[in-house]
């Protein structure tokens, strides 16, 4: 161990306790391990959220703020992709008492506040219902992000004009991972599938749209890709990765000074 690590599991049991308070900050990258096209690795979300969790605490510790690094989670709620062979998902209720226990355990320590940098959409909805149990039950602060990753091509500079709807494996995660990794990434990207006819609806859609509906991702086509890789390259991926960072060190510091009252 080194004076220096900001990972929770690099310390004893006994430094932890000395090395933490309730101002410290618990991070927990979340990601999956599912389909994401015949181009990208099955660890995709868990790369990003990691990779994002990791530079952001770091970033965060250099200015003051005790945030500490926890293993990241990688089996997930991915029931999208449930058809693809190599996805390892766990049901939504597993994952959700798992996480419960996590928070119990770490409301054995000090620490009083849990941040969850979260790289899959299919976890968003039950880290929401996650942050009121853990409050309620342990009276822990609770919060939960994305990684930033999850950026749609908006057809300017070259970028693909993905209509709002490039949520998996299109042009953001593809770029990012050439950035961080492009040795996973294939040589041959798969078509653009950008489901355009819900993207013209007012109300049903991903994201931001008011009316949600149930899918899994070969609804949209064999390969499970939704969006357009075919643009994607690594100096974007750098720059979704910064802004990534950048928006996580930023949540962290407001939650740093976050107070109810």
């Amino acid at each position: 161990m080194t004076a220096s690590t900001r990972r929770w599991d690099d310390l004893s049991g006994p430094a932890l306790i000395a090395a933490t308070s309730e101002r410290s900050i618990a991070v927990v990258p979340i990601g999956a391990i599912e389909h994401h096209g015949p181009h990208l690795p099955l660890r995709t979300d868990t790369l990003i959220a990691e990779a994002v969790a990791t530079a952001a605490v770091e970033r965060v510790a250099a200015r003051g703020v005790d945030a500490w690094l926890l293993p990241t989670l990688a089996y997930a709620k991915s029931d999208e992709h449930h058809w693809a062979p190599g996805t390892l998902w766990i049901e939504g209720t597993t994952l959700l008492q798992q996480l419960i226990e996590i928070g119990r355990a770490i409301a054995q320590t000090p620490v009083r506040t849990v941040a969850f940098v979260n790289g899959h959409g299919g976890n968003v909805m039950l880290l929401g219902w996650v942050n009121r149990e853990l409050r309620r039950r342990f009276g822990l602060r609770s919060f939960s992000m994305g990684s930033g990753a999850g950026v749609a091509g908006d057809g300017r500079d070259g970028r693909p004009d993905e209509l709002g709807q490039g949520i998996h494996a299109g042009w953001g995660e593809t770029s990012v991972v050439m950035h961080l990794a492009p040795h996973l990434v294939a040589q041959e990207l798969p078509p653009r599938n950008v489901p355009e006819r819900i993207a013209g609806l007012t109300h049903i859609g991903f994201n931001a749209k008011p009316v949600m509906f149930g899918w899994t991702s070969d609804d949209f086509g064999p390969d499970g890709v939704i969006g357009d890789p075919t643009g994607a390259n690594a100096e974007d991926g750098r720059r979704i990765f910064e802004a990534g960072v950048g928006f996580v060190a930023e949540a962290l510091t407001e939650i740093d000074g976050f107070e109810f009252a």
